[in-house]
């Protein structure tokens, strides 16, 4: 008696099963020989292909250590194809620096495509090369390249799926095989891979942050300040909201989150021109300590710390209720929880 075989979950990213020649592909290196280098064609389910040393730079080679390492991920460039026998020629020197970005910026694209497409696969318990044959491949025919249809799908999955379909072929009550077409996905197998698509590809907000310093030494400097604060924080949108904090006198934060970096920087320098305006009509000072950029996660927390160990140092500090510092410097405690601006910053002597 007959099993049916287990799915496969291993398959190339593209409909070819070879690269073509002088195109630009991603690959691993496995061992390094005395007259060729052995790697993996990572995008073609790790087919092997071969870098002679020759070919490895175009000045004179001193060590071959210091250009290649066995499990480094670079591009190379296809020179010869044997398609029969399964030899793949590349090397390194042939590559310009516009192949190599080209090269890494649809491998990046093909990447994420292939590890939403082999978690499905392996989730729903179906072969991950009939998916690519079903759903895949069909798409980077239409789209170019299937990661701009999973962008699409991310907001309408109806517009880029509804199209795809397959041919079933079964025998009819007369004995004969008859041909019915189908959508290419069960449902169950496309509420998975809409799910996963949006779970990897719904755009995330970036966070762009500004640091300056302002400075107020007029009588009300503390006052001054606060209201340059509320101007700052009035140029923000409902799509990309302004919010200024105290760090430690008198160092300043403006940041925002948006899907639009761009638009993010713009809306800060903005934040910061009024800010500036502001404080200037009461001869106060802003200096702009670092411009507006988007930063990560890692850069966010270590401002949150450092926001927070500042706020332990205050706490520690008793007895200094009536000091005249505050006053004198225009750098005050500013509570604006009161105010409808939402800013609240902290005293830090």
């Amino acid at each position: 008696m007959s099993t049916a075989s287990p799915p496969n979950f291993d398959c190339r990213m593209y409909e070819a099963k070879f690269p073509e020649v002088d195109t630009p592909v991603m690959i691993q290196v496995k061992e390094i020989g005395d007259v060729a280098t052995h790697v993996s064609l990572l995008e073609y389910n790790n087919i092997e292909g071969m870098i002679l040393l020759s070919d490895l730079s175009r000045r004179r080679i001193r060590s071959v250590g210091s250009l290649i390492k066995v499990g480094r991920i670079e591009p190379a460039m296809v020179l010869r194809v044997n398609a029969e026998k399964g030899y793949i020629d590349l090397s390194k020197k042939r590559l310009s620096e516009q192949d190599v970005q080209i090269c890494e910026e649809r491998y990046s694209k093909s990447k994420l495509v292939h590890s939403i497409m082999r978690h499905v696969a392996e989730t729903m318990n179906v072969d991950l090369e009939d998916l690519y044959i079903h759903v895949g491949w069909p798409l980077y025919r239409k789209y170019g390249h299937a990661f701009e249809a999973f962008k699409s799908i991310v907001n309408d999955p109806d517009s880029v799926l509804k199209s795809l379909t397959r041919e079933v072929k079964h025998i009819g009550p007369d004995g004969k095989e008859v041909s019915k077409v189908v959508p290419a996905l069960s449902e169950d197998v496309k509420d998975a891979l809409v799910r996963n698509i949006r779970r990897r590809m719904t755009p995330q907000p970036l966070k762009i942050r500004a640091d300056i310093e302002m400075k107020c030494f007029q009588f009300d400097g503390v006052l001054h300040i606060k209201e340059a604060m509320r101007q700052a924080e009035a140029v923000g949108t409902k799509e990309c909201p302004v919010k200024i904090k105290l760090v430690a006198p008198p160092a300043y934060v403006l940041n925002t989150q948006t899907l639009d970096k761009e638009q993010g920087i713009k809306i800060l320098t903005e934040a910061i021109a009024a800010c500036g305006a502001a404080i200037e009509r009461h001869k106060g000072k802003l200096t702009i300590k670092e411009s507006p950029r988007a930063v990560s996660e890692r850069e966010d927390k270590l401002l949150a710390e450092q926001m927070a160990k500042l706020g332990r140092d205050n706490a520690e500090i008793s007895g200094d209720e009536d000091s005249e510092v505050e006053e004198d410097t225009g750098m005050g405690s500013v509570d604006l929880e009161s105010t409808s601006s939402g800013i609240t910053t902290e005293s830090v002597i």
